[in-house]
């Protein structure tokens, strides 16, 4: 009896995604999106707040022409509240994540996930230096259309190493803070939309199309 032909294209496609497989870290949870976007819209809700009682119903818009002792005085509460959504942002991707990775048995801390933190740490911690540079020297409404684009540009990065819709998120991100240029009394709506309502509506997409 004779064995049934093989199809070298078909080995070619299987071995190609068995090696993609292993090149990718394929274990990012799609709720880590989520949660992320709702710290988010959490965190520009507690920051509009904060400014409103600040300066009124001006808020944001009085602090893109406020004066030097201003922005020194409302400072130390802005970093304090984008290191405390950072924080809660990654402590929601790192429980969702660990635990997709556990059941997918990938490592979360191997030679991937090493390589997938670089890519985006370099990116996120040179453009946060950059935005507080821009807030020191004046140029609050820059500030979010800079976090946004170096945001963007960190998934970027970070794609080769993940899931492809990483890369759809980081140009969406980059094309919000280019975007923010234009509006820069919308700074704030614009972070909103970009890290808060992007972050969720990409997780629930990669969540449905992966995890479900």
């Amino acid at each position: 009896m004779m064995k049934p032909a093989v199809d070298p294209l078909a080995q070619l496609t299987e071995i190609r995604a068995i090696m993609e497989r292993s090149s990718r870290f394929i274990s990012l949870s799609g709720l880590s999106g989520v949660g992320a976007g709702v710290v988010a819209l959490a965190g520009a809700g507690l920051g509009h707040w904060y400014l409103r009682g600040q300066y009124g119903d001006a808020g944001f818009l009085h602090l893109l022409d406020s004066s030097p002792a201003e922005r020194w005085r409302v400072l130390p509460f802005l970093v304090l509240l984008a290191g405390g959504i950072i924080a809660a942002a990654l402590a929601v991707a790192v429980f969702f994540t660990v635990r997709r990775a556990r059941q997918a048995g990938q490592q979360i801390w191997g030679a991937l996930g090493r390589r997938l933190a670089l890519s985006l740490a370099i990116p996120l911690v040179a453009g946060g230096l950059f935005c507080l540079a821009l807030y020191r020297d004046g140029a609050v409404g820059l500030v979010i259309p800079g976090m946004l684009v170096f945001y963007g540009l960190a998934l970027l990065n970070a794609s080769k190493y993940t899931l492809e819709e990483i890369r759809w998120l980081g140009l969406t991100q980059i094309g919000l803070g280019l975007g923010a240029l234009l509006l820069p009394g919308a700074g704030l709506l614009i972070f909103a939309l970009g890290f808060g309502l992007g972050h969720i509506g990409y997780g629930l997409l990669m969540y449905n199309r992966y995890e479900r």
